[in-house]
């Protein structure tokens, strides 16, 4: 600020009645007290003080500007002094970009407990499914699943984002249990459709294969008849009877473990090695609202035990959420369709 200088000069000059005495209080020269305030004066264009051998008085637009000119000095001392304050204690806004399914269920319930603790930090969350740029959309915390591609960013891992095959028993009685991927063509399936506007595959690996090579994979993609946005719809799609979905394990887990959901193919079925991460854009100087929030979160979430459950330990803990088919009959000459019990 060019006029900042001679602002000061000006109203220290005011106070005191004198540029001797104004300069005794800013600790200057009373020569460089009167070149910042004949400096202020060219750039305003008005006189602003009467001046004789023996005292200084304001002109009238020098009385006028005075007011003015104090309250912008305290505006700037106040500012100064708010981000001191919040440079050691959680005070401000912090937002929050989360993903809506992981944001309503994971994140929401622990930002009351925070902001009764610090009163002075307010949290604004933007629940969406968009991937969005932390940096031009003025956000502070970032939380989504997948690999963060910008490298500018710190990147906290929250936990695994395994993939689960699920449907209905619902389903199950009506289409049969797959007992290979081959058999996936035969059935109905409802997918996530990703922001790009394209569906991911649905991977797979034989029943006891420790290989990652692509070459052992077995990729299949569905052709849909429903596709969502949301991870979490293409559950309720299920629960619906809309077929074979594949969804995050932890939108699933409630459904699984109530029975209103199944694991389909849950030997072969590739859970992927996603994660959900939390990301911000600095680590230097991170201000105490971040800080607080960052490691509030960090720390709760990594107290929930869903949130690290793999699919092979919640089958290893509940077997029953496991689609089990019913051993094929011959009818007709023909090898009848395995149906879940």
């Amino acid at each position: 600020m060019k006029q900042l200088q001679g602002l000061i000069a000006f109203t220290e000059v005011a106070a005191a009645g004198s540029l001797t005495a104004a300069a005794a209080r800013l600790d200057l020269t009373p020569a460089a007290v009167s070149k910042s305030l004949l400096r202020l004066e060219e750039q305003l264009g008005v006189r602003l003080f009467n001046r004789s051998t023996r005292r200084l008085r304001l002109t009238g637009e020098g009385s006028a500007f005075l007011d003015k000119a104090r309250a912008a000095l305290r505006a700037l001392d106040e500012a100064v002094a708010e981000v001191s304050q919040s440079a050691t204690a959680p005070v401000g806004r912090v937002r929050i970009s989360v993903g809506m399914a992981f944001g309503r269920r994971w994140v929401l319930p622990l930002l009351p407990a925070l902001t009764r603790k610090h009163p002075q930090l307010s949290i604004d969350v933007d629940l969406d499914n968009r991937p969005v740029d932390l940096v031009a959309e003025g956000f502070d915390i970032g939380i989504r699943g997948g690999l963060i591609e910008d490298s500018s960013l710190i990147a906290r891992r929250i936990c695994p984002l395994p993939l689960a095959l699920l449907a209905s028993p619902g389903y199950l009685r009506r289409a049969g249990v797959p007992q290979s991927p081959d058999e996936l063509p035969g059935h109905t399936c409802s997918v996530v459709r990703l922001t790009s506007g394209a569906q991911g595959v649905w991977r797979f690996r034989r029943p006891g294969s420790r290989s990652t090579s692509r070459a052992s994979n077995i990729e299949f993609a569905p052709e849909p008849q429903l596709s969502v946005s949301d991870p979490e719809a293409v559950i309720e799609l299920a629960l619906a009877d809309a077929g074979i979905v594949q969804a995050g394990l932890h939108h699933a887990l409630p459904f699984l473990r109530s029975g209103r959901l199944k694991l389909v193919l849950a030997d072969w079925h590739d859970a992927g090695d996603r994660e959900v991460v939390l990301h911000y854009p600095h680590r230097q100087y991170l201000a105490p609202r971040m800080r607080v929030v960052v490691d509030h979160l960090l720390a709760q979430l990594a107290q929930a035990s869903d949130l690290h459950l793999s699919p092979a330990e919640l089958v290893a803990q509940l077997p029953a959420c496991v689609a089990k088919a019913v051993p094929a009959k011959v009818q007709s000459g023909r090898r009848a369709v395995s149906r879940a019990p």
